[in-house]
């Protein structure tokens, strides 16, 4: 499947690639390590990669990006994987499985360099391992992004709306489990991969989710991670244990809505609404390729949220402009997502469409009646939602308010300079409005 790669090209200079690779290489690399070190020596093939990196930084800073640097990447860290099993074997000479499946990787043919299916099927293998039945659903999308994805412990816990230790005991709990199960490398067959699908296509939705809106940094935008989730994606497709409706419904969900990038930011690289978008930028193949997807997705009975999903990113993607868009569709989307994955997230979004359809009173109160609020009272886009509903309702002041607790919450540059405009326009009516309501003064003789 040669499915688009909304990647923007890589640039050339060595830390730059070395991050390129970090992010986009990590799951081949992981899964390369993990075939020749064993799954139980998880975390050593972390360490290996990740000092693979450091010394790509370090020698390409000094001699030059070589030709292939895929193919340098992964020979140093192959070199790296046999010096630490060699070490492992000579301290732990007295236990023979080990020894035995050191020397068994040893004979292993030696892995490509150049995408042969071997390398793709590492990674595939990988997807698998991280979400096997046995680990806690959220322990394994945890570990998907960290192994396959390259995501740092503070990307992992914003993710989750949880803390950088939270995160890091977790992976630790779940690497020492996957130990002591002795959980194979091999793809599961018939209804084993149905257990395991589900953590993948998560981590896989979190990756892209990631790249779509950056939860921190100078950045709206990160493509390459949206590449990369798109080619993960992809990868899962051409494969039977991962070819499904949902994972259809997945990658229609990541083409529809990167066909919307090119609008997302103005020349100057200010965040644009939806409503003030260029509809003539957005990528017309990227949409074609996804409603395609969409209905490839419609196979089968169950209906997924990443359906639900796809089917809202088609409605705005269908519509000619900001507004013949279907909200009422939208809306009813919303409400069957709410009831497949009822979330404070998607009942936020629900109250975006319901201001459209029932006016911006009804969205007020529904915002206020929201399920489990309080786990967004941590999240800019929840007052920023406010912030906006409460300036259409006249309400200037609290508008104000809650841009102002958005802005301070907001980590991403293009969304806290948007936040300030917002800000600045609410306080102006808010200003207007005083001026207003203010009774004249009466001079007395």
């Amino acid at each position: 499947m040669n499915e688009p790669d909304p990647t923007p090209p890589v640039s050339r200079e060595p830390a730059a690639l070395v991050e390129h690779f970090f992010r986009h290489e990590t799951g081949r690399l992981h899964g390369a390590l993990v075939r020749l070190m064993g799954v139980h020596n998880l975390s050593l093939a972390e360490d290996v990669a990740q000092e693979a990196m450091l010394r790509a930084l370090r020698t390409w800073s000094m001699g030059g990006v070589p030709a292939n640097p895929s193919a340098w990447i992964t020979r140093v860290a192959m070199n790296l994987a046999r010096d630490a099993m060699r070490h492992l074997r000579m301290s732990t000479a007295k236990e023979p499985a080990i020894i035995t499946h050191f020397e068994q990787s040893l004979a292993t043919p030696a892995v490509a360099w150049e995408g042969a299916w071997e390398f793709r099927d590492d990674t595939l293998r990988l997807m698998f391992v991280c979400c096997h039945p046995s680990i806690a659903p959220d322990a394994q999308v945890v570990l998907a992004l960290k192994m396959l994805c390259g995501f740092s412990n503070g990307e992992i816990a914003r993710a989750f709306l949880s803390t950088e230790a939270a995160i890091e005991k977790q992976l630790t709990r779940t690497k020492q489990r996957i130990a002591e199960m002795g959980i194979g490398f091999e793809l599961p067959e018939g209804e084993a991969v149905a257990t395991r699908l589900d953590g993948v296509l998560a981590a896989l939705y979190l990756l892209f989710n990631e790249g779509h809106k950056a939860s921190s940094g100078d950045r709206l935008l990160r493509e390459e991670l949206c590449g990369e989730a798109v080619r993960l994606t992809s990868l899962l497709l051409a494969h039977p244990a991962g070819k499904s409706p949902k994972s259809h419904a997945l990658l229609a969900l990541m083409l529809l809505t990167a066909a919307r990038f090119p609008s997302r930011q103005d020349e100057q690289g200010a965040l644009l609404r939806l409503g003030d978008q260029d509809r003539s930028r957005w990528d017309q193949a990227l949409i074609g390729r996804g409603l395609v997807q969409l209905a490839e997705a419609s196979s089968g009975t169950e209906l997924s949220e990443y359906h639900l999903q796809a089917g809202i990113a088609a409605c705005h993607c269908i519509a000619r402009d900001y507004a013949s868009t279907d909200w009422a569709r939208i809306l009813v989307l919303y409400d069957q997502l709410l009831r497949v994955k009822p979330s404070p997230v998607v009942a936020l979004n629900r109250v975006v469409a319901l201001a459209q359809v029932r006016g911006v009173d009804a969205a007020l109160k529904e915002i206020s009646l929201i399920p489990a609020k309080e786990r967004l009272q941590g999240h800019y886009l929840y007052h920023a939602v406010s912030g906006e509903l409460q300036l259409q309702a006249g309400e200037a002041r609290a508008a104000a308010e809650s841009f102002r607790r958005a802005l301070q919450l907001a980590t991403v540059a293009p969304e806290q300079d948007h936040l300030a405009r917002r800000l600045d326009r609410a306080i102006e009516e808010s200003a207007m409005g005083d001026m207003r309501g203010a009774e004249p003064s009466v001079t007395r003789c």
